[in-house]
């Protein structure tokens, strides 16, 4: 599992690790029952507090996408295929709004934005 934390991010680096670690886990990456590293050695690779770590797991756990084990470490949850979906609903609503809120910026019409979006669509097919 590779994690790239940007110190020039408007997202705070405990946001950076949620992301991808939750990126990781819905698109099946980071398997249900996997372990994930010890926050201590996670801070280390990273070269962050573990106080950053503990807080990204911990909301991790909070959404339900990893679980702990005391004296284990931290593990991926079983993924319900409903829950997964709705996730990604939300990752897919909040990445379009980012781009309608870009194409706002730059005087893109809905229209382009539409033409743009399908073409990706069909370039991905």
């Amino acid at each position: 599992m590779q994690i790239i934390i940007s110190n020039s991010s408007n997202e705070p680096i405990y946001e950076q690790i949620y992301s991808q670690i939750k990126r990781h886990i819905l698109t099946n990456e980071l398997k249900s029952g996997q372990a994930l590293p010890s926050m201590r050695q996670l801070a280390k690779e990273l070269d962050i507090s573990v106080i950053t770590t503990k807080r990204a797991y911990e909301e991790l756990e909070r959404n339900g996408f990893i679980y702990s084990v005391v004296g284990k470490g931290s593990f991926v949850s079983e993924q319900n295929n409903e829950m997964i979906k709705e996730r990604k609903m939300k990752v897919i609503e909040e990445q379009l709004l980012s781009a309608v809120q870009n194409s706002k910026e730059i005087g893109l019409s809905l229209n382009e934005l539409l033409d743009l979006l399908t073409m990706l669509y069909r370039e991905e097919l």
